[in-house]
């Protein structure tokens, strides 16, 4: 079963596709710290841009670095919370529209389970 995962719960927009849960084929993360670093810290509406305009591209990557495409996926799940609310729309949208327009299910992910899960 491939996964491609979805994640935008602050300010990193990340996408990833994994095989059976233990084979990583693609990890893609793009990282706001250097944009962030001259407020001295997150300011949620400027994460939400930085998601819009990254998150396509990230996904594409992801997806072009597994060599595969959206219709090898066999289950597309995103970050739904917590996190930032402007942030976390942005991932929950992008991926809805995919697994919609895919006819693939959708699995929402809580945050702080996947940090659990993740050990």
């Amino acid at each position: 079963m491939k996964i491609l995962g979805i994640e935008t719960s602050c300010d990193e927009t990340a996408a990833a596709v994994v095989e059976n849960g233990t084979v990583v084929h693609s990890n893609v993360i793009f990282s706001q710290i250097p944009l962030h670093r001259k407020t001295g810290g997150v300011v949620p509406e400027v994460a939400a841009r930085e998601h819009v305009l990254k998150i396509v591209p990230v996904i594409d990557e992801a997806l072009r670095i597994a060599k595969t495409s959206l219709k090898d996926i066999d289950v597309i799940a995103v970050t739904q919370g917590p996190g930032l609310l402007s942030s976390l729309v942005i991932g929950v949208t992008a991926a809805s529209t995919l697994a919609a327009a895919s006819g693939k299910p959708l699995i929402p992910v809580n945050h702080i389970a996947g940090h659990i899960y993740a050990n």
